[in-house]
């Protein structure tokens, strides 16, 4: 319904996608703001602040797309990033602990890209929304996903179950949990600001080593106010063939995204070290790539990642002719094909 009067308000006699999509970002966070007038001061901080999120949610192996970028004033934010969840997470409801590290680590991207270009000093209040959402999923990981090897797997100030009675440590009205400690109370708070912690400094890292993007991409988002998550791509593309690009596990990226050979001598590997692990980001020696790649075997893995076309030479360009019948991850969105995918055609 939201959607059908957004495409009246613009005189359309269809809803299309981008109907259906602004519908469900006004009902989930409000209006957009046109006609808002916002210094350049305050369009720089949240542009980069956006950007910030943005560049870590693309870098991240186990998270969700992202789909678009705005600077547009919409509710009460100042600006929006918006992810989209693949279809076998929304089905199955199942995160996994990579993915919400990542998530936590996504989140403290606003506040440290304020940091990097405002420095510690004059960060704002943007990222209260942030912090609270940081906070939420490391407080689940730690009392009530067993996620945390210090408290182990177990449920801490949550209701366990079971039948009522002041019996085996339950609280007199029953159904509650045993009391808590202030020992383990302390443990808890440490752990979580543990977590949190480990993906500050890992966000900060990844955004310092990729400052190229991130200005890049808040450049953009100052001149149009809106990005999509295929611009966005593009320009870690260019970022990757200019050599600019640093992933998360540095080492591994380069061979996935750069197509240079990994240090390691001529030894073959047995066994795979990250079996979990999608094979376009496996290593170039893997396994599951049948064994040590040569140099001539390796094209640019911006392919790999985004589909754009590159340049071969000698045998590899005759053996790169036939076309494949197969795709070789499914599970991956369609930005992450390959360019002769047959998903693509």
């Amino acid at each position: 319904n939201e959607g059908a009067i957004v495409a009246a308000r613009s005189n359309k006699s269809e809803v299309d996608q981008d109907d259906i999509s602004n519908a469900l970002e006004r009902i989930q966070i409000g209006l957009e703001k046109k006609d808002a007038v916002m210094s350049e001061k305050k369009k720089r901080l949240v542009a980069y602040h956006e950007a910030g999120h943005a560049v870590l949610g693309a870098l991240m192996n186990d998270f969700d797309v992202v789909a678009k970028i705005s600077i547009v004033p919409r509710g009460p934010a100042g600006g929006v990033t918006i992810f989209m969840p693949s279809e076998e997470r929304l089905n199955t409801g199942l995160y996994s602990k990579e993915f919400l590290e990542n998530r936590m680590c996504v989140a403290l991207g606003g506040r440290l890209a304020e940091e990097l270009i405002n420095g510690k000093d004059n960060v704002t209040t943007g990222a209260s929304n942030d912090f609270q959402q940081c906070t939420q999923v490391a407080t689940a990981m730690v009392t009530q996903l067993g996620m945390s090897d210090a408290v182990g797997q177990r449920i801490i100030g949550q209701q366990q179950g079971g039948g009522g009675g002041p019996f085996m440590g339950r609280d007199f009205m029953g159904g509650g949990a045993p009391p808590v400690s202030q020992a383990l109370r302390q443990l808890v708070d440490s752990e979580v600001k543990r977590i949190v912690d480990t993906q500050y400094k890992r966000g900060m890292e990844l955004l310092k080593a990729n400052m190229y993007i991130l200005d890049t991409l808040a450049d953009k988002l100052l001149e149009q106010e809106k990005v999509n998550g295929d611009e966005l791509m593009k320009i870690i593309n260019g970022a990757a063939a200019e050599g600019k690009l640093v992933m998360p596990d540095q080492q591994m990226a380069v061979a996935a995204f750069a197509g240079e050979l990994v240090p390691g001598g001529d030894a073959k590997k047995s066994q795979c070290i990250h079996p979990d692990k999608p094979l376009m980001f496996a290593c170039g020696d893997c396994p599951r790539r049948g064994g040590k790649m040569e140099q001539q075997q390796q094209p640019t893995a911006v392919a790999a990642y985004a589909g754009e076309e590159i340049e071969l030479g000698g045998d590899l360009a005759a053996g790169a002719a036939g076309k494949k019948t197969q795709c070789l991850h499914p599970d991956k969105p369609m930005v992450f094909a390959c360019s002769d995918c047959p998903r693509r055609g």
